[in-house]
């Protein structure tokens, strides 16, 4: 009796708070986290691909906007490069042009000087009866000399008339040997009355040289060289001499160039 009174104790008692030691094990799911956390295996199954697909966009869009930055760059630069090329070949052509031009007038040019040669040298134009010598100019060979005596208002200092002398293709008088030295005393021989003619000898770094810048060869024929100092052919009493005087002074003058061959 005591045992089945137990027992219906038992069925008949009062239902109070839950014993948490008295959960069944049935009642949580298996492996389940613990209270306050989050299962990252709960996650729905498909975020897990996302994350890449994403980072892969992300990647792949870097890569296209980079492409188009340089392809924009290399097209800017291309276009400068053009851009350049087509300068210089108008350049290029500009010179071209330029150089016919030139060629052109040097024909041309030269053609003139022929004929004005042929007026210069020759009997009217008749190339059988030229001469070594223009006109007005004496032959010597193997050179052609003019000389300019000329009024008093007109005469020049040296460096004068050495571009007076060079604009007809020639220079002042020069005289490498005593031929010509001797040729040049008997222009200023001829020429009495006159206060000499300049030749092309002047001082220079305390030396005698002549235009062409080769030395003189003998020095007696002239006074020990003074700075400043040009040399002056004349004729006193019958007597032709070079002289030391200042290249300032205004003096007539004596050309030479080479004789034309014929």
């Amino acid at each position: 009796m005591e045992e089945i009174t137990g027992e219906a104790d038992y069925v008949n008692a009062p239902e109070g708070p839950a014993d948490k030691k008295a959960t069944r094990p049935d009642d949580t799911k298996k492996g389940s986290a613990p209270e306050g956390t989050v299962d990252t295996k709960a996650s729905p199954p498909g975020l897990r691909f996302v994350l890449p697909i994403a980072v892969c966009w992300i990647i792949l869009l870097a890569i296209m906007g980079l492409r188009i930055y340089l392809t924009s760059e290399l097209s800017e630069d291309n276009a400068k490069q053009t851009a350049e090329i087509l300068k210089l070949t108008s350049q290029k052509d500009g010179l071209t042009k330029q150089i016919q031009e030139m060629e052109t007038n040097w024909n041309e040019l030269n053609v003139s000087r022929a004929q004005w040669s042929i007026n210069e040298y020759c009997k009217l134009g008749d190339v059988t009866q030229c001469r070594p010598c223009e006109m007005n100019w004496g032959y010597h060979e193997p050179s052609c000399y003019s000389i300019n005596n000329v009024v008093p208002t007109k005469r020049l200092t040296w460096e004068e008339a050495r571009e007076y002398c060079r604009a007809l293709n020639a220079d002042l008088a020069a005289a490498h040997n005593e031929r010509e030295k001797n040729i040049l005393l008997d222009y200023s021989l001829w020429s009495l009355g006159t206060n000499g003619h300049w030749i092309g000898l002047r001082v220079e770094n305390g030396k005698w040289k002549w235009a062409d810048g080769s030395d003189l060869t003998n020095s007696s024929w002239v006074d020990p060289p003074t700075e400043g100092h040009c040399a002056l052919s004349v004729s006193v009493w019958f007597r032709t001499t070079w002289l030391s005087v200042s290249c300032d002074q205004k003096q007539q003058w004596i050309c030479q160039k080479k004789a034309l061959s014929v």
